[in-house]
């Protein structure tokens, strides 16, 4: 497993450098006021003022510093040291108040002390954990009784197809052994300079749910949505902002959900 965390690891060092550079991110925008959350989130998840937050698999720490923005005690963890290099340059840059920390989440409890309020984190990201189980109970370490987790999330479906959106390529059920690909090209764009292989592991929407119920936690709401609020698979067409649909399928097939828990 950890080959298979490192290979990963050093895909999203050489993204970061990617994307801190793509239209996608938009970080010359962000530096200049622009916040990189969606309206789903913000809507969903409501104030954070004051509010401890902890984000997990925050990248190179857009949303972690967007919500430092709306007034939260902001901590942003990712695997990537690159990722967490360049979001502590951000955060330094702009003289906002956030903290970041690099670790492999299953190493996080040796490096990063107490608990939050709110433990948060969005897109793409259960693709790159091979266990749900362990995840889940991380959150709820984290969580202050009464505190929330928050996440908004790729559906599961959405993994199933091939790049043009037109045949079902992979499987909807998980299965213990990853997926493994060569990427030459990020979802934002830009090329690296060399083929890196790295791994997923497909998760249902029901090993989710079951995953946060096991560990304790209580399931406030699950959401389904017929639109993405990223337009970063080749076969999605925007019809509106922060709306984009397949385009062979619009709103037939649920392409994001969200979940909202908290720890009792």
């Amino acid at each position: 497993m950890n080959l298979h965390i490192e290979a990963n690891r050093r895909l999203w060092d050489v993204w970061t450098h990617v994307h801190t550079r793509s239209k996608f991110y938009r970080v010359e925008a962000f530096k200049a006021g622009e916040s990189s959350l969606k309206h789903i989130e913000l809507q969903e998840l409501g104030s954070v003022e004051g509010r401890r937050l902890l984000h997990l698999q925050c990248h190179f720490g857009l949303d972690t510093l967007s919500w430092a923005r709306l007034g939260a005690q902001a901590t942003g963890v990712d695997f990537s040291p690159e990722a967490i290099r360049v979001a502590r340059s951000l955060a330094q840059e702009l003289g906002l108040s956030a903290e970041f920390q690099c670790a492999e989440l299953t190493e996080l409890p040796s490096v990063l002390q107490g608990t939050f309020d709110v433990v948060f984190t969005s897109y793409g990201v259960l693709a790159w954990l091979p266990d749900l189980n362990r995840w889940a109970n991380l959150i709820a370490q984290y969580l202050n009784p009464r505190g929330i987790f928050y996440m908004v999330e790729f559906h599961p479906v959405l993994g199933m197809f091939d790049d043009e959106g037109q045949e079902l390529c992979f499987s909807y059920f998980a299965d213990p052994q990853p997926l493994a690909a060569e990427a030459i090209r990020s979802y934002a764009g830009g090329e690296t300079h060399e083929p890196i292989k790295h791994y997923q592991w497909n998760h249902s929407l029901g090993e989710v749910i079951t995953a946060l119920a096991a560990a304790g936690l209580h399931i406030e709401f699950v959401h389904e949505f017929p639109y993405s609020v990223h337009g970063c698979y080749h076969f999605l067409v925007e019809v509106a902002p922060e709306k984009f649909v397949m385009k062979d399928h619009p709103e037939e097939i649920p392409l994001l959900f969200s979940i909202r828990a908290l720890r009792p």
